[in-house]
C-alpha cells in the first residue's frame, strides 16, 4: 500500500497535520483511542491555546526556531477554527482558554477534519521498522499478529516526548531521529513539581499561596502547592523548566511585597498577641506553623522591632532552598529538548538532510510554558508541515 504522507503519532499535532496535508495520508498510533492527551488535558476541559501566545513563552536551544511557524498559524487561527464547530470556551486566566464542556469536543473536531479530509487511521498499531530508498519510506507496521510494510513519498513524526509514559509515551521520535543521524539535544523533564529529601513540606501538603518562584534567573508569579513529595502548583511547574539539577529555587511568599507595613500597623494595634497569630492573617495558618520550625518567630507582635520585621519579611520574600529533584517523567507535562532544531527547517518543519522526514510538536525542541502553549505549538509546527505538503 502506498500514501502521499505517513504519520506516526495520532495526537494534537499529528491529527492537526493529517486533517490539512491533502493528498492519501494514513495515520498510526500504538494507542487505542487518538488524541488521549488532548482528552485528559486541562482537567477534561483542555487548555487548547493561550491569547497572549507568543516565540518569547517558549524554550529551546535555538529561540528563534519557533518564530515562523506561530507567525504563520496563530492562536486566533486556531480560535476561529473551534469557533466555526461550535465549540464553546472561556479565558480562565492570564488568557489561558478552555472548553466550557469537554476536552473531547477537541478530539471530535479534529477527527471530523480528519473524516472530511479522506485521512485513514489505524490505532493499536506499532512501527517495528523504517527504511528510506531513493524517494520514498517503508514503513513496518505491527498490529495484533498481523505485519505489514507500507510505503509513503513523506513521514511524519508526532510522537511527542517521554512526559508521561503511562500514557504510552516513549523515545519514539529520538529513536528515529538517530536512524537518519539527526541530533538530538538532551532532554529532560518540565513542567513537572519539585521532590525535597525527608518529607520536607508533608506536615502542610495540601496547602497553596500566592507567590513568586524563581530558577534559572526567571520568575513566576502564581499559585504555589506543597504537597507530601514537595513542591507543586503553576508557578513551581513553570519555573521546573527552567531548573537544573543541584540548583536552588527562590520563593517569594509574600508577593505583594507589602507585608512589613501590615505588620508594623497591626503592631500599634494587637501588638498583646502572638506574632505567628497576626502573620497567619496574611499566610495560610499551617504555612505559619511549618515556618516556625524553620525560623524563630517568638513573642508577641509587640516585641518585634522593625529590623526584625525587616528581616524576616526579607526572608520570606527570597527564601533560598535546593530541590533533590523532580518527580520526572511520570508527572511531567512536557518534554524539554528534542530533535535539534538545527537540523529542520522552521518554515516546513522537514529534515534539512532527509528529504521528505518530517519531526513535528513536542518531538522538537521546543517547549511552551504552562497555559495552552504546547498545544499552540502543536497546531502550528503541524500546520507548517501541512502547508509544506499541500504547497499552501
Amino acid at each position: 500500500m502506498e500514501f502521499d504522507t505517513v504519520i506516526i503519532g495520532a495526537g494534537a499535532a499529528g491529527m492537526m497535520c493529517a486533517a490539512h496535508a491533502g493528498g492519501r495520508v494514513l495515520v498510526v498510533d500504538h494507542a487505542k483511542a487518538a488524541g488521549e492527551k488532548i482528552r485528559i488535558s486541562g482537567g477534561g476541559r483542555c487548555n487548547f491555546t493561550n491569547m497572549y501566545c507568543g516565540p518569547d513563552n517558549f524554550l529551546s536551544d535555538n529561540p528563534h526556531f519557533a518564530k515562523s511557524a506561530l507567525a504563520r498559524y496563530t492562536q486566533w487561527d486556531f480560535i476561529a477554527l473551534v469557533d466555526a464547530h461550535g465549540i464553546a470556551w472561556h479565558e480562565k486566566t492570564l488568557g489561558q482558554l478552555f472548553c466550557d464542556t469537554s476536552a473531547k469536543e477537541i478530539v471530535a473536531m479534529l477527527r471530523t477534519l480528519m473524516d472530511d479530509a479522506g485521512v485513514e487511521l489505524r490505532l493499536n498499531t506499532s512501527v517495528s521498522g523504517i527504511q528510506k530508498s531513493n524517494n520514498h519510506f517503508t514503513i513496518n507496521l505491527q498490529h495484533t499478529d498481523k505485519q505489514t510494510k507500507i510505503k509513503a513519498t513523506n513521514l511524519i513524526i508526532a510522537t511527542g516526548g517521554k512526559s508521561i509514559p503511562k500514557m504510552g509515551a516513549t523515545g519514539f521520535a529520538y529513536d528515529v531521529a538517530r536512524q537518519f543521524d539527526i541530533p538530538v539535544t538532551d532532554t529532560r523533564a518540565g513542567l513537572v513539581p519539585f521532590t525535597f529529601e525527608g518529607g520536607r513540606f508533608a506536615d502542610i501538603s495540601g496547602t497553596a499561596t500566592p507567590s513568586k518562584v524563581t530558577a534559572g534567573g526567571t520568575t513566576f508569579e502564581e499559585a504555589l502547592l506543597f504537597t507530601h513529595r514537595g513542591l507543586s502548583g503553576p508557578a513551581v511547574l513553570q519555573a521546573s523548566s527552567y531548573w537544573h539539577e543541584g540548583e536552588a529555587i527562590t520563593l517569594n511568599l509574600i508577593p505583594a511585597n507589602d507585608l512589613l507595613e501590615k505588620l508594623r500597623s497591626q503592631r500599634q494595634t494587637s501588638g498583646r498577641k502572638n506574632f505567628t497569630t497576626e502573620l497567619a492573617h496574611h499566610l495560610p495558618s499551617r504555612l505559619v506553623d511549618h515556618l516556625a520550625g524553620a525560623f524563630d518567630l517568638s513573642g508577641n507582635l509587640a516585641d518585634w522591632s522593625d529590623a526584625r520585621l525587616t528581616e524576616l519579611t526579607d526572608t520570606l520574600a527570597a527564601w533560598q532552598i535546593t530541590p533533590a529533584g523532580t518527580e520526572g517523567y511520570r508527572t511531567a507535562e512536557v518534554t524539554l529538548g528534542g530533535i535539534d532544531t538545527n537540523a529542520l527547517s522552521s518554515k516546513t518543519m522537514m529534515s534539512k538532510d532527509v528529504d521528505g522526514l518530517y519531526f513535528i510538536g513536542e518531538a522538537v525542541d521546543v517547549t511552551g510554558w504552562l497555559g495552552g502553549y504546547n498545544f499552540q505549538w502543536a497546531w502550528s509546527s503541524g500546520m507548517a508541515a501541512a502547508r509544506a505538503l499541500s504547497g499552501r
